[in-house]
């Protein structure tokens, strides 16, 4: 039986009744992915990802899901709804401070998008020195840990990296394959450096709304990347708990 777990499904009673403890606050965006994924696809995964953690912890809720992002390097392709990282800044924490004033003093926040990353660091650092009680941790880019979790033969190209490529799109195949076309995948390979970050706009880099391949993506590696990236949650949080939010000592 699936435990409530969505924050907006609760009322006043149920709530206070539940002693959560614990909120998870996934953050997407709203942007193109390429002819293959839904413009919601970041806030489908990272909202997925928060639901299924969720029902293997107590006393949690998750908070319903941020739907835009910043996501101005994508503005080139239709229906990309990007805020400012300023506007962001202040809603996420906005949110952060809200559900500390409501007794959640432990937040684990799931980026679903990479424009979301700087914001949310601000965010969250303004947050922990301003309040050092409150237990604050982020998933900046499931995308890179699944790949570092997995074995590396898991994916065929780049380690499965790229905007709708082949670790994305097989993320998607599992967790929503009704909104996905397989016949519209494409991506390519852009060719940057490893260690220097240059800045850029996603039309610099491809005519596509994707790189990487997403031709490669299969829902078996989907599936394989949602359980590793939600054990990985649930043993961190269980660890968190253990340690009182804090780092451990070697």
């Amino acid at each position: 039986m699936m435990k409530k777990v969505r924050l907006e499904e609760y009322n006043e009673r149920s709530f206070t009744e539940a002693g959560i403890e614990l909120a998870i606050f996934p953050v997407g965006s709203t942007e193109s992915h390429g002819g293959h994924l839904p413009f919601g696809c970041d806030t489908y995964v990272s909202h997925g990802l928060a639901l299924e953690v969720a029902q293997q912890l107590d006393k949690t809720v998750v908070v319903p899901p941020m739907w835009y992002g910043m996501s101005g390097h994508y503005s080139h392709k239709p229906m990309c709804i990007t805020l400012s990282s300023q506007t962001l800044i202040s809603v996420y924490t906005e949110v952060l401070e809200s559900l500390l004033r409501w007794g959640v003093k432990k937040v684990l926040v799931i980026i679903g998008h990479d424009g979301n990353i700087s914001p949310m660091d601000v965010a969250a650092r303004d947050v922990k020195i301003k309040y050092p009680d409150m237990g604050l941790a982020v998933l900046d880019a499931w995308w890179i840990t699944a790949g570092s979790l997995l074995p590396k033969d898991t994916f065929e190209v780049w380690n499965g990296l790229g905007h709708g490529g082949e670790g994305e799109t097989s993320i998607a195949l599992s967790f929503f394959p009704d909104l996905c076309d397989m016949s519209q995948a494409k991506g390519m390979l852009p060719d940057m450096d490893p260690n220097v970050k240059l800045v850029w706009n996603f039309q610099e880099l491809t005519d596509y709304g994707a790189t990487g391949a997403p031709e490669k993506a299969t829902v078996e590696k989907g599936d394989k990347m949602k359980k590793v990236l939600v054990d990985y949650l649930v043993d961190f949080i269980k660890r968190m708990d253990e340690q009182g939010w804090r780092y451990a000592t070697k």
